[in-house]
């Protein structure tokens, strides 16, 4: 494959090579037979044709005279010289500096030698940066589209839509590396060059159309009607804080306490969110009313994010609420159908049945049989029912894409996938790449590989679990020197307000510093 910096050169550029190249040939010819012909004149300056057969006697030349005769051919062997010189470092120069059609330097194709480590350090942070801009940016875009319509959004979503498809591949490029994939050191290397150049290109995707977002909304002119659609949305999740807290309390009645776990602590954690929206809701008013706009725009911004993740933290008790009666519903048809499978396998292997399929038949009995006694013995978990018959029936072939059994595989996953997917939301200040590597790969597997997608997802939650439990606690956070508030044992930083933008842009319109 040609290299794209010689792709970048035109054909007619040889040519001026070899021009170049005759010059400074006939030049340097000239000054040798500059030199020659003074010792092929006669004493009288008429050219000999050919050597002289005995030895002319006459006056000796004065040395200048002759110091004299040299100066001119050095001269235009010199000047030969710097011309050509000049030539190839101009060249030298252009083939470095050379861009791209869309204007961009080229990159070199192997990058840079260093620490493995630090560049997979620079990669995982590239990671975090690029999705939490992917997550304030459709927080904001939901505040503008709320007030000015989806048609003018249409260029800012459009751009959301690219920084997520860069980002998706990066996921992608950071699971394939994670699971060892390229082995060599160098190949290893490109593959990390690779992810940070894929979230740099989200970021800049999303930095093109800030300026445009920042005219449309223009919060620094005056933050009141945004103002307004914000204190709306607050007091409406404030009105639902009660109803939520009581149907989580009917859903713990009614279903085993593993059931809720994932969403326990949900409204209380919303309750905070909203108490911090209050103060900046306020601040923001304030700032305006004594003409102080940038502090009450960034005020305001962070009002919208945490009524943001309030909203989300209220939604997941609802949707698990939905999720579980959903499950419920369609466990004894799971079941049903998981029998009839064992049943045919049996069937058909009853003669040749091998031991590890003996083994699986046992396991997916014991499996079935449990759940069977749960459905009688009180509240049980109908999402965890049948995600494990369909793991006990997998091993069997008994999980295909259509069939009772696969929707319970693809209710399962969804269920998983978006319980990861709002807790990593929610606590974004403390979550690092692993854990949102793995739900990225939850999110893939989802339309082709269920069961896969729904361990990729409680992976991923647990693993955000975890860097919760060691960064999001008072004493860690101020150790840490991280700048936010933690309320009720979560941490909110600086980066949590809704920002359009990516990791260039979006502390000009936080109230924060760059990095």
């Amino acid at each position: 494959m040609t290299s794209s910096l010689f792709r970048g050169r035109p054909r007619r550029a040889t040519s001026h090579i070899s021009v170049r190249v005759a010059h400074t040939v006939v030049g340097g010819l000239a000054g040798v037979l500059w030199l020659v012909l003074p010792g092929t004149t006669s004493g009288d300056g008429a050219v000999v044709a050919g050597p002289p057969a005995r030895t002319v006697a006459r006056e000796e030349a004065p040395e200048d005279s002759s110091a004299a005769d040299l100066v001119l051919p050095l001269g235009a062997v010199g000047a030969a010289g710097v011309v050509a010189g000049y030539a190839y470092l101009r060249r030298t120069r252009r083939a470095r500096t050379r861009t791209t059609p869309g204007g961009a330097p080229v990159r070199p194709a192997t990058p840079p030698p260093g620490d493995l480590d630090a560049l997979d350090e620079r990669a995982r942070a590239s990671l975090v940066a690029a999705d939490d801009s992917v997550r304030t940016s459709r927080t904001e875009l939901g505040y503008v589209g709320a007030r000015f319509g989806e048609t003018a959004v249409t260029p800012f979503a459009a751009a959301v839509r690219d920084a997520e498809g860069e980002l998706t591949a990066a996921f992608r490029m950071r699971q394939q590396y994670d699971d060892g994939i390229p082995q060599e050191p160098a190949a290893r290397r490109h593959a990390l060059a690779g992810i940070v150049g894929r979230c740099e290109e989200a970021g800049r995707r999303l930095d093109g159309e800030v300026a445009g977002l920042d005219r449309l909304r223009a919060l620094e002119r005056g933050v009141g009607e945004a103002l307004e659609i914000a204190e709306d949305r607050f007091r409406t999740l404030t009105g639902r804080t009660r109803a939520v807290d009581s149907l989580l309390a009917e859903l713990r009645r009614r279903y085993a306490p593993s059931a809720t776990a994932q969403v326990t602590g949900h409204p209380e954690q919303a309750k905070d969110r909203l108490v911090f929206a209050t103060l900046r809701l306020n601040e923001s008013r304030q700032c305006a009313d004594r003409q102080e706009p940038d502090i009450a725009a960034a005020s305001l911004r962070a009002a919208e994010g945490a009524i943001a993740q309030a909203a989300v933290l209220l939604d997941a008790v609802e949707r698990l609420g939905a999720d579980l009666a959903a499950a419920e519903a369609l466990v004894p048809a799971a079941l049903t159908g998981a029998e009839a499978r064992l049943a045919a396998v049996r069937e058909d292997s009853a003669e040749t049945a091998a031991g590890e399929l003996r083994a699986r038949l046992r396991h997916a009995d014991g499996v079935l049989g449990a759940v069977r006694g749960e459905l009688t013995a009180g509240p049980y978990d109908p999402l965890d029912a049948l995600r494990r018959i369909v793991r006990a029936a997998a091993p069997l072939g008994a999980a295909p894409a259509a069939g009772v059994l696969g929707h319970a595989a693809r209710l399962v996953a969804r269920s998983g996938t978006r319980a990861a997917d709002e807790f990593i939301g929610t606590h974004r200040a403390a979550v690092g790449a692993a854990a949102r590597t793995r739900l990225a790969e939850a999110r893939r597997l989802l339309g082709t590989d269920p069961a896969a997608a729904d361990t990729c997802a409680r992976e991923a939650r647990g693993l955000a679990e975890q860097d919760v439990r060691v960064h999001g606690n008072p004493a860690e956070e101020h150790e840490s020197g991280v700048a936010g508030a933690v309320l009720g044992g979560v941490l909110l930083d600086a980066h949590t307000p809704a920002a359009f933008g990516g990791p260039r842009t979006r502390d000009r319109r936080t109230g924060t510093d760059a990095a």
